[in-house]
């Protein structure tokens, strides 16, 4: 049997030089025991994925509502996917697995129902209260409203973990862990093939509509089929064939970024001017060529737009509701608006709700609605 020190050995014996090692983690808020046979980073991730806002990620959605489709990607799926290229690229660049998936797996949980739509509705709900943004929120989630054990508020994950999940709010931080940097690019990676795949799935992007953007040239070109003519088995194929070339695109280009500039220790990662874990500058113009694409004919098409407005109209109507009465919130969030004032409390409950939820609540408080609520 192999104990936690045989794994921390090995990580030692096996990782590259710049890699973050599970025993050299940077210790967690509340003083606790580690486990006999599972590394720090190991334990983050058995209490990432038993939470109840990693379940929740199921019916959220990612473009498409959770209701459209069983096909479609949900934010689950989403998650998955980002933590599945994460860890393929941590194995190929010496980097702790481990972590990667940690935070990959914790970088959504933050979200609430309908995506990015609902993001931007509760942000401006929030004006004026600090807003709203969904890689504070995961933070907000892990430290504070996940409470498994009750002897302390949070999942108290390592600091290394909680590092990964400030995105974009580094003042002071250095750059990230390239275990942190390798999730943020998985996670551009997975979003750009997945919702590509998704909208020809839906038929709201169509392959004539690809025939003038750069990447799918190249991707058709180097799958050997026709774009302007393609089957659902061409579809699954150019989904693949795309997957392994971005994947092969960032591993080769991390590795030379990381070669050239020297670094042999995590704290040199840190200090960094710009990050590590890049892809190659034709790739880079491709991604962003279909990043535009992407925005222009799948998030504001008009079928996609009536979601933003169905999402808009109900989590203001929530908001409102639960703010002018707020014995509906439930108790624990009740508790939590003594602490943290009612608007963030409100918001933390609504940012919660999976996308079902949301309509079966708003449904419920609505003149001849119908509600089907559930527990929580």
């Amino acid at each position: 049997m192999f104990t936690r020190p045989d794994l921390e050995a090995r990580e030692a014996a096996t990782l590259a030089p710049y890699a973050t090692l599970s025993r050299d983690h940077g210790g967690r808020e509340h003083a606790e025991d580690e486990s006999e046979t599972r590394t720090a980073f190991q334990k983050d991730r058995d209490r990432v994925l038993h939470t109840t806002a990693f379940r929740r990620l199921e019916a959220k959605t990612q473009v498409f509502l959770s209701a459209a489709g069983d096909h479609y990607r949900t934010r689950l799926t989403h998650t998955l996917e980002v933590q599945q290229v994460a860890r393929s690229v941590a194995l190929s660049l010496g980097l702790n697995e481990t972590l990667s998936e940690t935070i990959a797996l914790a970088h959504d949980l933050g979200h609430p129902p309908f995506g990015h739509a609902g993001e931007r509705v509760l942000n401006q709900l929030l004006e004026g209260e600090g807003g709203f943004n969904h890689n504070l929120q995961a933070r907000r989630i892990v430290t504070l409203l996940e409470h498994p054990k009750g002897e302390y508020p949070g999942l108290n994950l390592t600091h290394d973990t909680l590092d990964g999940l400030n995105k974009h709010h580094r003042a002071g931080l250095g750059q990230p862990s390239l275990e942190a940097q390798l999730v943020d690019a998985a996670d551009a990676l997975a979003y750009t093939a997945h919702d590509l795949d998704d909208g020809l799935r839906s038929g709201l992007i169509t392959p004539h509509q690809l025939t003038d953007l750069p990447l799918w040239a190249e991707l058709t070109r180097r799958a050997g089929l026709h774009g302007h003519d393609l089957s659902e088995q061409g579809r699954r194929t150019l989904h693949r064939h795309l997957l392994g070339w971005l994947i092969r695109d960032l591993t080769h280009a991390s590795h030379a970024s990381i070669t050239a500039s020297g670094v042999t220790t995590p704290a040199d990662v840190r200090a960094q001017p710009t990050r590590l874990i890049t892809y190659s500058p034709d790739m880079r113009d491709l991604l962003r060529d279909t990043g535009t694409f992407l925005r222009e004919h799948l998030y504001r098409h008009w079928r996609v737009e009536m979601q933003v407005e169905q999402a808009t109209q109900v989590l203001q109507s929530l908001y409102h509701a639960l703010m002018n009465r707020p014995s509906m919130l439930p108790p624990t969030y009740r508790a939590l608006a003594a602490s943290e004032g009612q608007p963030r409390a409100t918001c933390d409950y609504l940012s919660g709700m999976t996308d079902r939820y949301a309509l079966d609540t708003h449904a419920g408080i609505t003149p001849g609605g119908t509600p089907a609520l559930w527990p929580r």
